[in-house]
């Protein structure tokens, strides 16, 4: 059997997928092991602790390993058959390899250079499409606006994208002189920076509508440039995105809903974690294969017993119903539930497999959530984990959003006014369909038939600043060191 290994985010944010060739067997990302934020590779040129991890639940060796196949080129793992993929390539794979199509056009808005390029995808072959580029692309320009707001550090850009949508479809005229797309690169006022750091000093109030009207403005060029894009391929009717502009889930609900392509594919991870799944699948001959979430680690029974055990904790022991009851009856109560189930999602947001629930109805849900869970500013909102039918009937947005992907705004305002921040916010959702982990859609559905719909507030099971919890002892540290009121591990329910 050959064993693949791909691998993305040498500098930051590095990953590991091991394949069969056949399939994949299980994707970590570093920080998820070392419980280091954005991990990049060691001194070795590996992740060797995501590595070693999932080598070892898939029950193989380093010895097993037939093929490394790399993101970024100069990397070599000694002794080993190796293979480079030119960064953007890797992203094209990434996006269109575990597609559901069989052909489409393929578009990758990164910060690495050329920042934008377009590809052809059909079958198992991708081919590049002459697109010339001059300048810096769309994700570079959002970042540079972002710290012209005042954003700075690690994750600047996912702050500006909650700041902007409190009013996601702001426009402001002062704002959009500022920015033009020409034929091969983004036209650019020459002072636009110190214009916008200007406008955002003039109060919070200025700050979030100059944030918005930004957003709006590069999501209307964008569009301009999908136009010229589909104008030019006309016979692919199906788009795949990749690259780090498609964290951003107002532009992903925006090219959705634009209507220039009749289906857009964005994948798990479109960022360079997510180059480890491209990688494995171009180096196993381009298998076309879905990737699910889920894929990360996993803990038996009798591993997450141990672990509790080990720290002496007093735990109950519960049925599937029943740990689903208790589950709901803290919701309702206005409580924090940590939830803990299967395989660990391996992309950036929660999915119900290591999360964080609340009510949406709960009048103290934002408190609760920024103020003694997460320590954010009180403008931060929260994404909502919904069945994906109540998601069509009482939201406006794209026709499903599986990987929480994309933004929406409620249909009634009012039912959600406590999870909202503010009047005219939109919120990120997850469609949660038949992909999703069975328990986590029998807590929705469990929690729909007690409250008013089955829809949860879903955010990240970790403490503060540090990742995605992976293993059992993770959990139980992050519990008892943020303010959540219950834990479920699978069927262990602890209480504080």
């Amino acid at each position: 059997m050959s064993l693949i290994v791909g691998l993305g985010g040498a500098t930051r944010n590095a990953c590991v997928s091991l394949s069969t060739g056949a399939g994949i067997l299980g994707i970590c990302e570093q920080e998820r092991i070392t419980r280091v934020k954005a991990a990049g590779f060691n001194p070795s040129g590996l992740p060797d602790e995501a590595l070693d991890e999932v080598l070892r639940r898939s029950g193989q060796r380093r010895c097993d390993v037939s093929k490394y196949a790399f993101a970024e080129t100069g990397l070599v793992a000694p002794g080993r058959d190796v293979t480079h993929l030119e960064h953007h390539f890797a992203h094209a794979c990434s996006a269109f390899l575990p597609s559901p199509f069989q052909s489409a056009t393929i578009v990758v808005c990164d910060s690495d250079a050329p920042q934008i390029s377009v590809w052809d995808g059909s079958g198992t072959a991708l081919t590049r499409v002459e697109w010339p580029w001059r300048g810096p692309g769309f994700a570079e320009i959002y970042s540079r606006c972002a710290a012209a707001i005042g954003f700075t550090g690690a994750g600047l850009e996912q702050r500006m994208e909650a700041l902007a949508r409190l009013d996601s479809t702001r426009h402001d005229d002062r704002v959009e002189r500022l920015f033009g797309l020409e034929a091969d690169y983004l036209r650019v006022e020459p002072d636009w920076e110190s214009q916008i750091a200007k406008q955002a000093a003039a109060g919070d109030r200025e700050r979030a509508s100059v944030a918005a009207s930004l957003q709006s403005r590069i999501g209307d060029l964008l569009i301009d440039f999908l136009t010229e894009v589909a104008r030019r391929a006309p016979a692919r009717r199906q788009l795949c995105l990749g690259g780090s502009l498609f964290f951003n889930s107002h532009f992903n609900s925006r090219v959705k809903l634009c209507g220039l392509f009749d289906e857009v594919f964005i994948p798990v991870n479109p960022g360079d974690a997510g180059l480890a799944v491209g990688t494995a699948l171009h180096a196993s001959g381009d298998v076309r294969q879905p990737v699910t979430p889920f894929l990360g680690p996993s803990y038996s029974p009798d591993e997450i017993k141990a672990t509790l055990d080990n720290c002496k904790l007093e735990y109950e022991w519960a049925s599937e119903s029943d740990v689903i009851g208790i589950a709901v009856d803290e919701l309702k109560k206005g409580r924090l539930v940590a939830w803990f189930e299967g395989g660990m999602e391996w992309g950036t947001r929660a999915l119900g497999a290591r999360s964080i629930l609340a009510s949406p109805f709960s009048q103290y849900v934002l408190d609760n959530l920024n103020r003694f869970l997460k320590q954010r500013d009180s403008w931060r909102g929260y994404a909502l984990s919904g069945l994906a039918a109540t998601v069509r009937e009482h939201f406006d947005g794209p026709e499903a959003c599986p990987f929480m992907e994309g933004d929406y705004t409620p249909k009634d305002r009012g039912a959600f006014r406590h999870i909202l921040a503010g009047p005219k916010a939109a919120v990120r959702v997850q469609t949660v369909g038949a992909e999703a982990p069975p328990r986590f859609r029998a807590l929705l559905e469990a929690f729909g038939a007690e409250a008013s719909l089955p829809v949860v507030v879903n955010t990240s099971f970790n403490g503060f600043r540090e990742p995605i919890v992976c293993s059992p002892r993770d959990a139980v540290r992050v519990f008892f060191g943020t303010g959540i009121d219950t834990l479920v591990l699978g069927r262990f329910v602890i209480r504080k």
